[in-house]
Order: structure tokens, then sequence, then C-alpha cells
């Protein structure tokens, strides 16, 4: 379990260009951010805060009895929207990035990145990866593949970096380098714990052309020379990215 205190922030904003307004959907009964923060209270965090620019997201969350800050429409990440948030936030040392289309995410899994940023002192961030076992995937530049070395504490890892791309790129790929052990290709699971004091400097982070090219915001503080380590889960839990995935969570949410 986590030693050390940590807030949950889900950013959460109006519009997605491909699923508009999906935070307020609720096809289940319940909106859609109501349900990641359902997710999110299972995890032994201090706090938990949605940080949002839309004035109906912020009814929503206190009708079902969240916690909110507002923040600007200008801010173009869920990393930058918490830095905004930063002084509305309660005063833990760790705070956690939850994006709010991520309904079905595993509280132990926010407990485990949370545990692994407390334990791994040189680093900023700790986030999650899973094994890639087949080229589709691999493929697939909406997946985003890390690199990762072994970190110094067994079982877990330190990335090198992240990209949209095939990444390691085999100069000859076969298919048995999908069932490697350990894996030689990871997905990034984009949960991240970071520390309180890297979130302040955020504005003093050199820019990031590698960020900026990849669409990948954890490359800014790659580029800038901040530790990443990462842990692994079986399986990511499904994001709602699509009308189609949205259509998917409300068939398991009937089921169940």
């Amino acid at each position: 379990m986590p030693r050390t205190a940590a807030t949950i922030v889900i950013p959460a904003r109006l519009e997605s260009s491909r699923l508009p307004r999906k935070m307020l959907r609720a096809d289940t009964g319940r909106p859609l951010i109501e349900h990641t923060w359902r997710a999110a209270r299972g995890a032994t965090a201090a706090g938990l805060v949605v940080a949002t620019d839309s004035e109906e997201i912020a009814e929503a969350v206190r009708g079902f009895g969240g916690e909110v800050v507002m923040t600007s429409v200008e801010a173009d990440s869920g990393t930058s929207r918490i830095v905004e948030a930063l002084p509305s936030l309660p005063e833990t040392p760790i705070l956690v990035n939850l994006q709010g289309d991520e309904p079905e995410i595993d509280p132990a899994a926010i407990d485990r990145v949370v545990d692994l940023l407390d334990r791994c002192d040189e680093a900023g961030v700790a986030t999650l990866v899973t094994p890639i076992t087949d080229a589709t995937r691999l493929h697939d530049p909406a997946i985003v593949k890390a690199v990762l070395t072994p970190h110094r504490h067994a079982g877990d890892w330190r990335a090198i970096y992240f990209s949209r791309a095939a990444v390691p790129a085999a100069r000859e790929f076969r298919p048995e380098l999908l069932a490697a052990s350990p894996p030689l290709f990871w997905q990034h699971v984009g949960l991240y714990a970071y520390r309180r004091e890297l979130l302040e400097s955020w504005h003093r982070l050199p820019a990031s052309r590698l960020a900026t090219i990849e669409s990948l915001e954890q490359l800014r503080f790659l580029e800038a020379g901040v530790g990443i380590v990462a842990t692994s889960v079986e399986e990511a839990a499904p994001g709602i990215d699509t009308a189609d995935d949205y259509a998917a969570f409300v068939a398991r949410c009937r089921k169940d």
C-alpha cells in the first residue's frame, strides 16, 4: 500500500473531437465521469478531485457528491489542467492524473503507481505499461508504445522513450519477438503519478519538440531529464475514445 499521501485528479473537458460531450453521456443511468470517479474511490488516496473547464461537468460532479476545481479552456492536456488547478488542490506530495474516460480503471492500479513513485526517489513520474503481444496493436499509432529498460528494483522499469511508432523497431521483424520474455514491446497505459514539486516547475521545463511531433506530453518530462518509472499490469482497462467504445462499455454495464 502507498506510504505517501496522494490526491487523484481527474481532468475532464467537455468537448472531445472523437466523441463530443462524452464525460456527460449517461446511457447507463450515470454520466461517464461518475463511473470514473466511483472507480477511483476504491484507491487509498487521500483526496479525489475533478478538474474541469465546464460548468455542466462541474454541476454533474457536485450532483453525485464529488469535489470540483474549475480550470480554463486553454489547458491543452491533462497535465496542464492539473498544473492550473494546483493552488486549489490538497497539499499532498503526490498527485495522480486519471483521465475521465477511464471508467473501468482498477483502483489497485492507482495504488501501484503511487507506491512505485514513493519507492523510486530518483524519479519524478510513475506510470503503467502492459505487454503488446500482437502485431496489430504494435503497429497501431493510437496505441502508445514505451521503450523500457530494467529498473534497479526488480520487476519495475525505467522509461527510455514513448512513441506512436512500432518501437523498438526490429530490423527484421519476426512474430516470435512478440512472445519474448521479458517483453520487448510495451503499451503505455496513460495513468500517471507525479511529485508535486515537479508539477510546480512545469512552466519552467523547456519546450519539447519530441512531445509536439508525437503529441505525447510525457516526452516533455523525458526530454527535460526527468526520470519516469513504470510497472506492468496484465492488461489495460478499456478507455472511451469513440462512440463504439462507449457502446461497448454500456453493454458491459448492462450485462453486469
